[in-house]
């Protein structure tokens, strides 16, 4: 399909009768044609419902800013609906944040280069120079924000969020090995993805390879997460494991880790990049 020619619709609301049928008759009569409906409720009687919709537009009646506010009128307000509509033809500016590991980072890039992640990426952030050379390849700015200490995150998350003024709608840390302060999460609230390098919440913090093999784990994962202030506490967005045995070292553990975290990853920013994503307090809805 054509980037230009469909949008998304998501919704968040309390589960009652009546929402599919006003939402897909809504669409009808101003000429889309639905593509892809899924929905969730947690509980039938009385629960919350979760829909999310692709439609055609090169023939509704309507120009957008008519068409978002004739739904809000149709059904939005009927149902306390929390919605809203996106449009392929927008491509989101994703701003990446790395360290010196460059495999989940550079995943990004070649997938984007392929035409595989419809995004736009203004510019690339690291605390180490060490990819410039890589990422200035694929024609992105890289930017060089060095914080050795935590007593300069402070300093570096100004100068980050300078950089990336009203640039990026949402970070991806591809591998960021610093805390971000909670100032600067507050203002990307439930848009920066973070990759973990264990399936989480097994092995939170530093170097959870090393602590999975000290504990004899027969499974290692990775785990895509949106970033809240508490440390890899957000709601989950993707995960996946690979058998490991007691022959494996640390070494062995990181090279397969690797490669989950690439896909892992990868998969999560499609997900964000398709609005397949519905937060539920600390829960993900994913219609994958």
């Amino acid at each position: 399909m054509a980037t230009d020619s469909y949008a998304r619709l998501l919704i968040r609301c309390a589960d009652q009768p009546g929402i599919v049928a006003a939402v897909t008759t809504f669409l009808f009569q101003h000429g889309a044609n639905i593509t892809e409906l899924d929905q969730h409720s947690t509980d039938p009687s009385g629960g919350l419902f979760f829909m999310r919709l692709e439609f055609q537009t090169p023939k509704l009646d309507l120009s957008r800013q008519a068409l978002e506010q004739a739904f809000a009128e149709a059904a939005g307000r009927r149902y306390n609906m929390d919605w809203h509509i996106s449009y392929a033809a927008d491509r989101p500016r994703m701003a990446v944040l790395v360290s010196a590991h460059d495999h989940a980072a550079l995943e990004l890039l070649w997938r984007w280069q392929r035409g595989e992640l419809l995004v736009d990426i203004p510019c690339v952030i690291s605390n180490h120079d060490k990819l410039r050379g890589a990422v200035e390849q694929f024609g992105i700015p890289f930017h060089h924000v060095p914080q050795d200490t935590a007593g300069q995150r402070e300093q570096a998350e100004a100068r980050m969020l300078e950089l990336l003024g009203g640039n990026a709608e949402f970070l991806v840390l591809a591998r960021y090995m610093r805390i971000l302060g909670p100032a600067f999460v507050a203002r990307y609230p439930n848009r920066i993805i973070n990759i973990h390098h264990s399936f989480l919440p097994a092995f939170v913090g530093a170097d959870p390879y090393r602590q999975a093999y000290e504990r004899g784990v027969k499974i290692i994962g990775a785990t895509a997460h949106y970033v809240t202030a508490d440390l890899d506490q957000g709601p989950i967005i993707s995960q996946d494991t690979a058998h490991v045995s007691h022959s494996d070292e640390i070494d062995d553990l990181r090279r397969l880790g690797r490669d989950l975290e690439r896909q892992v990853l990868a998969r999560a920013v499609r997900w964000h990049v398709e609005d397949r994503i519905i937060v539920d307090g600390n829960k993900t809805i994913v219609f994958d």
